[in-house]
Formats: C-alpha cells, structure tokens, sequence
C-alpha cells in the first residue's frame, strides 16, 4: 500500500519533470540564458523521482520520508509553476520591448537561482538523514540492523530455514484455534516494520471459525503513552458490544466497576484480544498483569514492530515460524509457545472459501449436523466439525444481509444452470467494496436449488500476494475434502495432508486432473484483482473441467468481470440496496426484524434512519456494521440524531465502525498513483453532485493530471482514466453515453467514498474546501479552493483563512462574491463558475490578469451576455465552456488564442427570465436603446430586478447585445457568432454550436480548421449551403457533427450536394426539415448515433431501409415523425438496424400505429417512446425485440380544446369538460401501458415498462 503523499507527490513530480524536460522548456532557458541551471534542476528533479520510486519499492511509510516526500511536491510545483511563467512572460508582447527583456532576465536570472538553491536543498536532506535507502547504499538502516539482530538471536534463522527447506510455515488460525485451555500469546513481527500485519491478523481475527470460538473478542490500539484506564475500559465496551448487551458501559463508571465488569469477561469467557502497535516491554509488562487468571483458553495477539518486544511477549519458551512472505523485504512471523497443540487441519483464515463439500451428492450440511464416521482419525473429525460450523455461521451471521438480494441469486442460479453452452461457463459478478458481492455468491453457493446439480463445490477466496501454487493447493484440498469414499480419503490421506504442501504445479495440475475426471464442478473464485490472475489460472483449470461445470468469479473491477466471463449475459453487476430493502436491513441488524422501522410505527427513528442510510448509500457493509453498533446503543431518536450529526467523523474515529473505512480503503489503496491524484480530486465537488465527464476530464488535462502520450491527446489520456475509475467502482455512472456502451456521460461519487477522498486529500492539502464550519486554520498551500453554496463570510474571513498565491484551481457552487477572484491567482489553470448564480459581465475584470489559466467554464451563468476582449490576453487558454448564457457573438480577440482546442457555446432561451425579457421586449426598438444607455427610465422598469443589476449591465445587454444581434437578423438562432480569422486556431478540436447564419467567411474559415474533430454549426440555409458543403469536405478528422438550419424552410436542399463526407464521422445530428434524407448518410459507415428532429421524412418506408443499412448505427431518435405508421421490418437479404441499441421516438403527434416485425432490430436495449400524442396509438412486435431490458414511455395525450369549447358553448361548466378530456387522456395512457406490458410479458427476455 502505498502511502498518499508519495502518490501525489510522484504525480506531480512527474508532471513537473515532463514540462521542464520539454524541448519548448529547454528552448526558453535557452532564450532566457538559464540552460545551466535548468538542466541542474531538471536533473535533479529526475534523481528525486528516483529517489521516490525506490520510497515505493521500500514501502517506507516513516513520517520523516513523508515530510520530505511533501518537500519535494512541494518545490515541483513551484518549479513547474517558475518555469511556465518564465514562458509566459518572454512571450508577451511590449511597445518597450528591448528594455522590458533586460529587466525580465535579470528577474528570471535571480529567481532561477533561488529555485536551484531550494532544489538542491531538498535534495541533499534526503542524503543528509539517509531517508532512502536508494540514497545511502553503505549506510545500514534500523529495519536492516533489526533484521541481522533477529536472525542472530530471536530463532528467525531457523524459521526462515524451516520455511524455505521444508515448506514449515504456521497459520495463525491455527495457533489461535490451538486446543490449549490456558492462555496463550502469539505475536506478530515483520522484517520491514509493520506492512502487512494489520491485515494479516485481521483476516484470523474475522475468520467465522475464529468468531464461534471466541464469543468475547476486543481489537486495542495500545495508546503511547500507554492509560490503564482507557485500555480496560476499550476491552469492556468491545467485550459487551460483541455480546449484544442492551447499552454499552458509559465512562462515568469508576474504576472499581470497571475493574469487576473486566476480571468478569477476562476470568470466565474464552477470549481474543489483539493488541496492536505495542512497542516497549514495560507496557507488556503493565497489561499482562491483568490477565493472570486467565484460564479458559483465551488468546492475545500482539502486533510489535520491535522483534524483541515480540519475542518477549510470547515467553522464554517461544518459538519463531514463519507465517508469510509479502515481498522480498517482508516476510511475517510468530512468536508463540513451543507446547501449543495445533490443529494441523484446521480451516485457513478465509470467510466462506472453506465451505467445501462434504458429499459427492450434496454440497450442504443441515445445521448442526456432524458426519461420524469411525474410519476417520481425529484431525478428519475436527475439519469436519469445523466446516459444519462455517456453515452456520454463514446461515445466522450472513443470510439476513441478503435481504433484497433475491433477484440477483435468483438470476445468478439461472445462469449457472442455463444448459444452452456446451462449454464451461464463467459467471462474473462485480461492484464497488461493501455491496456484499462474496456474501452474494456465498447464498448462491448454499442455495437449495444447487444442492444436487454438481459433483464437486469448491469455494476459495484469493490470497494477496496472488500466488498460482497456493491457490491450486487450496484446491487440489477442498476437493479432497469433498470426496465422500472412504476408500479415497484412506487412499489420498497423506497426500492430501502431508504432500500437498510440498507440491509444485505439475504435481498439482496431476492431483486436480484426477480429482475432477469426469466430476462437473461449480467452483467459486472470490476477489480477483487484475486480469493476470485469471491468465494464469485458466489454462490450469479449463482443460480439466467438464463442460457441465461453472465457474463464478467475484470482482470489484468490470475490466476483469468482462475479461473473465467473456460474454456480456454472464457478467453481473452488483448495485447498491433500494431505499425499501436498505431500510429492512437495518431495521433487521437492530431490531432482528424486517419490518420494525415502520413510518406508522416508529416516525422519529424512520426519520432519523432516513439520513443514516442516506451516508451508507445503499452500501449493504455500511447499513450492516452501522446497524450492529446501534442495536447496542439506546433506541431513541436522539441517540441516532447524535450519529446523524457526526456520521463522518464517527465512521473515521469509532473503531466499532472502522471496517467500513478499511474495506472503501482498500480500492483506494490499489489505485496506481496517477489515479490516486484523480480521484482526490473529486472530493472539490458537493455532496451528491451529478458531475460531467467532459467538464471533469478537461480539468484533469488542465491541471497537468494527464498528459499527451502515445499519439493520445491529454483529455483522450483524461477520458481513460476516467473509465478506469469507473471501471474500479470509484465512481458510479449516473447516464450511460449515447456514443458507446464502454463510457458515461455523467458520474457520482458515493457519500462514504467522498468523505475518504475529502480525507486524503485534506491531509496532503490538495483540496480545501471552503464551507459551512470549516477550520479557519490551513497549514501549508493549498492548490484547489472550492467554495460551497453554504458559506456566508465576508472579503475580511476570505483573505484571512485563504492565501491565493498557489492556488491552482478555483471552484465555485452557488452565488458570487467580487473578492472571489484576485491578480495574486498568479498560478491559477482553473476557473469553473459552471451554474454560478449573480455572475455577471463586469464581474470578469479581473480575469485578464490570469495569463496561466487554461480551462475557464461559465456554463449556465445566466447573468454572462458579453464576453470581454481583454479574453484575448489569456494566451494559455485551452477550454472555453460559455453554453447556457446570453453571449451571441465572441470577442474578436479570441483569434489570439492559439492554444485554444475546444470551445463550446450556445444561447439556452429556456434560461430567460425576468429582467432579461423585460429588456428584450423593451429593446427592439433602436430609440428605447439609445434611452437605456442613459438609463433615465431604468427606475421604471416594471418587476423585480435582481440585486446585482447596475446601469452597467442593463446598458451591456441593451447596446452591446441585443442591438448587433437584432440589426443582424440573428437573434432567433441558438448558437453565437464567431469572429472572421477563426481559422488562425490550428489546435482547435472542438468547435460548437457557433452561428454561420452572417455570411459565408466564418464557413471558409471554418473550412480551414481541418484538426477539427467536433463541430455544431446553427444558421444553414440554402444561402450558405454551397460554402457549407466546401467546409465539410475539407473536415477529414471529423468524428460529431451537428447542423441546425435557419428559417421555415429548413434543410431542404442544404445539404445534398455534400459529395464527400467525412468518412470517420460516428455523430450526426440534425435539426430542420429535411422530408428526404441526403443520400451520402449511406456513406457513413462508422455512424453510431444519429438524430433526427423537425426532420418530417415523407417516404418513411424508404428512410427506414435506408438507415437499417448503416452498419455500426446504435443509437437512432426520430423527432416528431410524419405519417400515421411507423414500421420496422427486415429486408429481403441480410438484417435491419443490426446494431441498434436505443431508439428513441419523440412527439408522435400523429402515429396510431409503431410496428416492429420479426427478424428486426435483434440487438436493441432500450426503447423510448416520449412526447404529446394526439391519437390512440398502438405498438406491437414487442415480443420479437429478444434482446430489449426496458421500455421508456414518457407520453402526453393532447386535449382537445375544439371539443372544450363546444361543451362549455353548449351550457357545460368548463372546469367539467376540462376535467372529463383529462381523465379521457388517463385512460388513453393506462391503457397503452396495459397493451405494452403484455406484449412485453410475452418477451422471453421480460424487459421492464418505466
């Protein structure tokens, strides 16, 4: 596990180190006369990442490597930081040219200096205090001096002899499960500090073997210095929250009680206690004492980072074996007595995997059932004992958290038994951490229905380090254990318990080839993490299977679900709990009933429960151990108002909930570290927040958290790191893309996984967010501010708590305040006022100033109508985002910009409100105009203004707006106008929703741009056709084009003489009246989506034949159609809509009729019917869409007014007659809803009507 400042610091270090190894950066110093220092400072910056990499080979978690790890994240952001604005100023333009560039260098020369000394600086504390080995090879540090010690002295020399030579290594459930009736002491040590241990003595300590034996079991951190008091009164509260008591003891007990409830627990119940991080002899010393009428074989496990501390834990007569090697620097050991009597066959420290078969026939065991046989010697009536009692544990412990989980079991039970292949098949189910996916596959596994379907049932989980030899092991015993002939078991008994452990994997590949001859199997393989895994594993296993077999595998990756399973029926994605079954199972882990938390019965607690599973997010582990702590607290309302108000800092302090933290922790912890930096990242945006790819994604690009690699792009690199988030459950995907199946549109991240991002990042101060009860205290620059909706100080509180000269983003969620943004943004790449409210024109003043910034988002700021022309200054700016606000034209100094790639804009007419149409109204004629720049009747303007509204701005809208766009004729199109000289912007990428409707010049050049990959004009016409179809053919690269035409009119003869089509285009959308299709859409033979609105196509039969054609279509929306019958059918040859996975089908005013035949569409997912219908309308074919999950029917059956007014002119009351068209329409709609869901009934794939 790699620690968080390393990651981040290695990310930024690489980025740093990218910019200053540039040759654009080495061409600077060049110029400036810095090349010596740079490139001491460039090579010094590479020996630091070295220096980090050898941190992580180390796993060297020390805080001093941490502080120096912060160090040098630290100076590589103000090298890259220096460097770039090095080039920024060098490339501005001054009328004082030459005396400008001397005074630039002298100030470059000094600061470069300053810079080298500091990177010198930082890198010589590395060599001064040998923080890494990489930097003192000679110098032997404590871990390698403890281990030559240990080996010496402690016994670690035979133990690592034992375990090399004979394969000797001990289990530590086995030493805990030890048959001794006296108290025994096992410590744990490693050779490289505590890496591993934690999680190692954990998996014993949760083992349900393990928890049957042991009733009364506490985990203590042993505080330093070590307090009595808060040791015993830890173990006691642990001690009764394990029993279930009503109430756990309150701290005001005294020490006496204490005393007594503790010698109680300690004296008369067999109990586990792990100690952990305990680290002088003295403190052993204090807490053995309490322990010393111990007698009913309970058992301390003490977790010690100084070998001889462990050594002494375990008594005089320990002895030392080798319990696991980690890596090459870390291998486990534990001290224990040598008189332990250790069950040899005793069941690996796993929570299902062991459930092994017990018969040939019959993979379950009644609940308390115990097979005797006399054959069997002691140690095959222990294992058997053991296995039985597995079993229920898992029936009482696990089956209650598979409330509203039938579905799934029972989908999972139809696959493993669907006949149709005639191989073995994978099942693959996969999910984010917490969703009970082992406890899933664990009910499937112990289901009723598959008790007699297989020969043989093996359940593993595997092991981390991944090992092939251990994992064909544990196989190779689970099916000698599932044997049921007593003649085999004779036969194979020292094999399966002697040799097994000195097999390799020819040996074992031989044992598991005769073990599975001619036996169907269903085998279960819990938590894989990486693809590689399963390479190794399949050609092991596959050959010796019978074809009847099943395989089901668990992950929280859906890369490694897919690569497994192979095809998509087979691969399972496990969600979170709906709010119903997320309520029952809570109500059941406190109440041991389903249904006690009822809003009739209980109204405060179901309010109170309401927040909490709010916070678990329908997570199963969370509402689970949430739920166990509260059944052992006071049921009251407020007692559960008391954990609503600290939920976050309870899930982080309170050690009765900090499995779920360990659990979410540990995706986090197996992210590589440049996905590490992007996931912190997230914890910048609100609670809840439905965040955009696109926005997000182009702020990684921005903020140097990507970069262009292998003929990539940053945002494409930006784009995958995203998916593989997604892919690893990080984030959830809120909207599917409509371009393909593999990406999301949106995402959210869930509550428990944000507040570990908001953590992380907080203690690498990478994020701060400025809100609601926040610390005023901020040690160290902070690089992202982000301001919540909630926060009410003033400028005076801002300066105080915030220092904005290293900030490199700035995000803001909810009103502006003017001192938001200030010229010390000196370093600033973001600016994302994306739904900002009160934002207006003149608020941008101080933005020319920020030559460094890169992405600048006001999307959907309603008060923006005007861009400035100082925009031109911003010489870096790569990402323009202004869709969603009143601007209509662009400055004509955004041709200066010739980093820009992607600029998006577009007027939302939805968004006027207010003083906006007031004004427009007021403002057509060109007197009222000239009236409003004195603004003599601005005090009369009827309604309410908004309270940031100044002359300023109603004389911005009126005279600089509204007046150029009306005495254009522009000013009924979305889109905005772009300046002639567009084409100066060679990088652009993405160019849309611009007006071409002017004249042909932005056309040419347009034309022009040919690295254009996505463009969206609005304006065509029959007037700008010709130029139109000339721009295009030049466009070779591109990918997403959307048209919009300009008048009545619309398409019609716009867009036939287009010869040649873009070949790779995959996006077509188009919006105006066509009645005909052009004929080069044949040609677009990688088109995925197509959009069709105002379209009103005549031949319709014709149209549907011709699109059915286009090879790779998958997403098709029609909007509005015309015609009474839409009908699907196949053609003569070959097949309709082959790829098709959505239709959409909108406004269907006048359709009595949607026909689907046979033999068509055989791929479609969804169909969304949405709209105002006129008619009775009718579908059918439902049942011949075979692959089809849902139904979207969104739909409005129009009044009729005509039959309105002619009842109300006949004497009816109109409210009557009104009333009695809309329940007309109701009936219309229930009764399309009943013919669909019994067309759908009769669907062999039972898709759903939403």
């Amino acid at each position: 596990m790699e620690a968080t400042a390393l990651s981040v610091g290695k990310s930024v270090l690489n980025g740093a180190l990218g910019y200053a190894k540039s040759a654009f950066a080495e061409e600077v110093a060049l110029q400036l006369g810095i090349q010596k220092d740079h490139t001491f400072v460039a090579d010094e910056l590479e020996m630091m990442r070295s220096f980090m990499m050898e941190a992580h080979e180390e796993q060297d978690n020390s805080k001093v490597v941490k502080t120096w790890v912060k160090q040098v994240r630290d100076t590589a952001y103000d090298v890259e930081d220096s460097l770039q604005d090095f080039a920024v100023h060098l490339k501005r333009p001054s009328w004082w040219r030459f005396p400008r560039t001397l005074l630039e260098r002298h100030r470059v020369a000094k600061q470069m200096k300053e810079l080298r000394n500091k990177v010198e600086d930082v890198s010589q504390r590395n060599v001064r205090y040998h923080l890494i080995k990489g930097s003192a090879k000679a110098t032997i540090n404590s871990a390698e001096q403890s281990s030559v010690i240990a080996t010496a002295i402690f016994g670690i020399d035979d133990a690592r002899r034992a375990a090399k030579q004979d394969n000797q290594r001990v289990d530590l459930v086995q030493l805990i499960n030890s048959e001794d009736q006296d108290l025994k002491v096992i410590a744990v040590w490693g050779t490289s500090g505590d890496m591993g241990q934690i999680t190692i003595i954990r998996m014993a300590y949760e083992n349900p073997d393990v928890q049957i034996r042991f009733p009364c079991r506490a985990w203590v951190r042993v505080m330093h210095p070590f307090s009595p008091r808060d040791f015993v009164q830890s173990l006691v509260n642990q001690f009764h929250a394990t029993q279930g008591v009503e109430a756990l003891l309150e701290k005001e007990k005294t020490e006496q009680d204490l005393a007594k409830e503790f010698n109680g627990c300690v004296n008369d119940r067999k109990c586990l206690i792990v100690l952990n991080d305990l680290s002088t002899i003295e403190e052993w010393d204090q807490i053995k004492k309490c322990f010393q009428k111990c007698r009913k074989g309970s058992r301390i496990i003490v977790s010690s980072t100084q070998v001889e501390v462990a050594s002494l834990c375990a008594g005089q007569e320990s002895q030392a074996s080798e319990l696991k090697q980690l890596s090459a620097d870390q291998t486990l050991y534990a001290f224990y007595d040598k008189d332990s009597q250790i069950i040899e066959d005793s069941v690996k420290p796993v929570s299902i995997s062991d459930v092994a078969t017990t018969s040939t026939n019959n993979h379950t065991v009644a609940h308390g059932e115990i097979i005797d046989d006399q054959s069997m010697d002691v140690d095959e009536k222990v294992a058997r004992k053991s296995l039985t009692r597995i079993r229920m544990s898992f029936g009482a412990s696990e089956e209650s958290q598979l409330i509203g989980r039938e579905k799934e079991i029972s989908e999972i039970i139809d696959l493993i038994l669907n006949n149709d292949s005639q191989q073995v098949q994978v099942i693959s189910v996969w999910g984010m951490g917490g969703l009970g996916k082992t406890t899933l596959v664990g009910g499937v596994y112990q289901s009723p229905k598959l008790s007699d379907k297989f020969d043989k049932y093996v359940f593993v989980t595997i092991m981390r380090p991944f090992n092939l030899v251990e994992l064909l092991r544990s196989l190779a015993g689970q099916l000698h254990k599932g044997s049921s002939k007593k003649e085999e078991l004779l036969e194979n008994r020292v094999s399966s318990k002697k040799s097994l452990a000195s097999m390799e994997v020819t040996e074992l590949t031989g044992q598991l080839k005769r073990l599975l001859e001619k036996k169907s199997c269903l085998i279960v393989l819990d938590d894989f993490s990486d693809t590689s895994e399963w390479d190794q594993i399949k050609p092991m296993l596959f050959p010796l299977l019978e074809k009847t077999s099943r395989i089901i595998v668990t992950t929280r990756k859906e890369n490694i679900a897919n690569h497994c399973s192979g095809k998509n029926r087979n691969v399972h994605n496990l969600k979170v709990l709906k709010h119903n079954d997320a309520l029952c199972l809570l109500s059941e882990k406190v109440f041991e009933e389903a249904t006690y938390l009822d809003e009739q019965k209980n109204p405060e607690l179901v309010k109170e429960a309401k927040q909490i599973l709010k916070k678990c997010g329908g997570l199963p582990l969370a509402i689970v151990v949430i739920g166990g702590f509260l059944a052992n607290r006071p049921k009251t309302q407020e007692e559960w108002r008391k954990l609503n108000e600290n939920i976050s800092a309870e899930l982080e302090m309170n050690p009765n909930l900090e499995m779920i933290r360990t659990v979410l922790e540990k995706s986090y912890d197996g992210l590589p570290y440049h996905l590490k930096s992007c996931f912190l990242y997230l914890s910048i945006f609100p609670e809840d927040q439905i965040i955009s790819q696109r926005r997000l994604v182009h702020r990684w690009a921005a903020e140097g958290y990507s970069t262009a690699a292998h003929g990539k792009s940053a945002v494409e690199i930006a784009n995958d790191y995203f998916l593989e988030l997604k892919n690893r459950s990080m984030i959830l995907p809120f909207q599917q893309s409509a371009r393909s199946r593999k990406s999301i549109d949106s995402c959210k991240v869930h509550d428990l996984i944000r507040d570990i991002a908001i953590s992380k990042s907080m203690e690498e101060n990478l994020v701060f967010r400025l809100e609601e009860g926040c610390s005023s205290y901020i040690h160290g620059a902070i690089r992202h501010l982000a301001i919540s909706s909630n926060w009410k100080g003033d400028k005076d509180e801002f300066k105080g708590i915030v220092d904005l000269s290293r900030i490199r983003s700035l995000s803001l969620f909810g009103y502006w305040e003017p001192f938001f943004v200030s010229s010390k943004m000196r370093f600033i790449r973001v600016l994302d006022f994306e739904g900002t409210r009160g934002l207006k024109y003149h608020h941008l003043d101080q933005i020319w100033k920020l030559i460094h910034l890169k992405f600048l988002s006001l999307r959907g700021c309603t008060g923006i109508d005007l861009l400035p022309d100082f925009l031109g200054n911003l010489r870096q700016l790569q990402m323009l985002d202004i869709r969603g606000t009143y601007v209509e034209a662009l400055p004509k100094t955004i041709i200066k910009l010739q980093k820009l790639q992607y600029i998006h804009v577009g007027l939302k007419r939805d968004y006027v409100t207010g003083i906006k149409d007031d004004l427009m109204e007021r403002c057509c004629k060109v007197g009222y105009l000239c009236a409003t720049c004195c603004l003599p009747l601005l005090r009369d303007i009827d309604g309410p203004l908004h309270k940031a509204l100044t002359r300023r701005d109603a004389c911005t809208f009126a005279c600089c707006v509204k007046f150029p766009s009306l005495m254009m004729g522009v000013h009924e199109e979305e889109g905005a106008m772009v300046p002639s000289g567009i084409r100066k912007l060679k990088d652009l990428h993405t160019l849309r929703n611009v007006n071409v409707g002017r004249g042909n010049a932005v056309l040419r050049d347009i034309g022009m741009l040919t690295g254009l990959h996505k463009l969206g004009v609005a304006g065509i016409n029959r007037k700008n056709g010709d130029a139109f179809h000339l721009a295009i053919s030049n466009l070779g690269k591109l990918e997403s084009l959307s048209v919009s035409s300009a008048g009545m009119s619309g398409l019609r003869g716009c867009l036939d003489k287009i010869s040649s089509p873009p070949e790779n285009l995959q996006s077509l959308k188009l919006y105006g009246k066509l009645e005909t299709l052009p004929k080069w859409i044949k040609e677009l033979q990688h088109l995925v989506k197509l959009k069709l609105v105002g379209a009103n196509v005549l031949e319709h039969d014709v149209a549907m034949e011709f699109l059915g054609k286009l090879p790779k279509l998958e997403i098709l929306v029609i909007s509005p159609f015309q015609g009474e019958e839409f009908h699907f059918k196949p053609p003569q040859t070959g097949t309709a809509f082959g790829s098709l996975r959505v239709l959409k089908l909108a406004d269907l005013w006048g359709t009595k009729s949607v026909k689907f035949e046979e033999g068509t569409m055989l791929k479609l997912e969804r169909l969304q019917v949405e709209g105002l219908i006129k008619n009775e309308i009718g579908f059918s074919g439902l049942e011949f869409l075979l692959n089809i999950n849902e139904v979207q029917l969104r739909v409005e059956f129009h009044f009729d007014e005509k039959r309105i007014r002619a009842a109300r002119a006949a004497g009816a009351d109109y409210e009557t007659a009104r009333a009695e068209e809309e329940q007309e329409a109701r009936r219309k709609g229930g009764e399309l809803k009943k013919k669909i869901r019994e067309q759908l009934a009769r669907n062999p794939n039972q898709p759903i009507l939403t």
